[in-house]
């Protein structure tokens, strides 16, 4: 009873099939070659059919218990078809179709990790846990060491300090030419002014201000300083070894000689 069944399964597709126009159709075959497709609409077909390939395949190889021969062929057979797909991206350039080859270069895992790729040879899924294929890509770690202030003094030579400039060829020209150009200016301006007069008119009035000056606090001599620090020398010592009697005797004697002198007057 079964066997019935399926045979009227396979009849009624077929009867499917030769209703749609598919039976008689031959199944087409992908050119070897993609200069051989003249057409734009083809090429678009053909560049599908390898993107689903690719994407069927990288499936196929994430799975790590296929064995290591099976994931070797896998691996092979994408990278292969990757190549076969920039031959049909230039093609359809070529075509007057889309740029596809100015899309990023850069393939990514399910995680968005770039694909690691050794030489344009690239590397997908379970391959990358192969036996050797981690040691490619093993960053050796380089001990970097760092100098000692000696051997950094070492290359501190005069031309690192600055004192060599003047020995450049270039430079001294240089400040030879600014250095005229500022005399020259510099001699200009003098002459201008010598023309019109200012120059004397300058001078007249520095010596007018000079001539004029003022002092309106009264400035003591030579003679007055030495004599007001005598003065207070004394009172220091009669104040630090004088008794009190010779004291009262001192002021009594000024006060007689300033009396004396206002008499006189």
């Amino acid at each position: 009873m079964a066997r019935n069944e399926e045979k009227a399964m396979s009849m009624l597709n077929r009867w499917l099939r030769v209703q749609s126009g598919e039976e008689g159709k031959k199944e087409e075959r992908r050119p070897h070659l993609a200069t051989l497709c003249e057409t734009l609409a083809d090429s678009e077909k053909w560049r599908r059919q390898i993107l689903k390939e690719i994407t069927k395949s990288v499936g196929e190889i994430q799975n790590p218990g296929l064995g290591e021969f099976k994931i070797r062929d896998l691996n092979d057979s994408i990278n292969k078809l990757i190549r076969e797909k920039a031959h049909w991206d230039k093609r359809i350039l070529e075509l007057g179709g889309p740029n596809y080859l100015k899309q990023s270069s850069n393939i990514v895992d399910a995680d968005g990790n770039e694909v690691l790729a050794s030489r344009g040879y690239r590397y997908f899924g379970a391959a990358k846990d192969l036996p050797g294929v981690r040691d490619l890509f093993r960053k050796s770690e380089v001990s970097v060491q760092k100098r000692t202030r000696s051997q950094m003094y070492k290359c501190a030579d005069a031309a690192y300090f600055g004192y060599r400039d003047d020995d450049d060829a270039v430079l001294v020209p240089l400040e030879k030419a600014a250095e005229d150009e500022a005399v020259a200016a510099a001699v200009l301006e003098w002459t201008e002014r010598q023309a019109r007069g200012g120059a004397a008119q300058e001078e007249e009035e520095e010596e007018k201000e000079g001539k004029g000056f003022t002092s309106h606090v009264p400035v003591p001599s030579t003679e007055d300083i030495e004599k007001a620090v005598l003065e207070r020398k004394k009172k220091e010592m009669t104040a630090r070894y004088a008794s009190e009697e010779l004291k009262e005797s001192q002021e009594r004697a000024k006060e007689i000689a300033s009396s004396r002198k206002r008499g006189r007057e």
